[in-house]
């Protein structure tokens, strides 16, 4: 759905990436609800801070493994707000131009739904012909991007998932 013809109120939905071996499904499975800290492009923190809404849903999908694929199901959880990682001098992520009184980098929390038994391979993605144009494949390096409704119900049908 066009962004300009979504109102403030409808659910939207997000594919976020992360790499299995930082941090994936399982771990989220293990732990319920996690910050989705880290975050380090201005684009991905802007669809945090000024787009996701509690009850949104996101696909996560495992990249930088072969084949990358969307392996389960998480709901955002909290507002965005920011992340504690910037401040942190011993953290990668530290960034010495943001501070407390002006944070840069924001976050939101993400709850776990659900992982397929059956996870889409971005290769089952670009095969689809109502998936192929796909903010992922425009827009390949950034670790979150929004999903179109029928983008989302159809990539459930390819994992199998009749309800959630």
């Amino acid at each position: 759905m066009p962004e300009s013809k979504q109102s403030a109120s409808e659910k939207r939905y997000w594919l976020m990436k992360s790499e299995p071996d930082v941090y994936g499904i399982e771990d989220l499975e293990r732990d319920g609800k996690e910050p989705w800290d880290s975050i380090r492009n201005y684009e991905a923190r802007n669809f945090m801070r000024d787009q996701m809404k509690i009850g949104d849903l996101a696909l996560f999908y495992h990249s930088n493994v072969k084949p990358p694929e969307i392996v389960g199901l998480m709901e955002i959880s909290s507002q965005a707000y920011p992340d504690p990682t910037q401040f942190d001098p011993q953290n990668s992520y530290f960034d010495p131009d943001s501070s407390e009184e002006n944070p840069r980098w924001q976050l939101v929390d993400v709850a776990f739904r659900s992982k397929f038994e059956k996870p889409v391979s971005r290769d089952a993605l670009a095969q689809d012909p109502l998936l192929r144009e796909m903010q992922l494949f425009k827009r390949n390096r950034l670790s979150i991007t929004p999903v179109t409704k029928e983008e989302f119900y159809r990539i459930l049908d390819l994992a199998g998932v009749d309800s959630f």
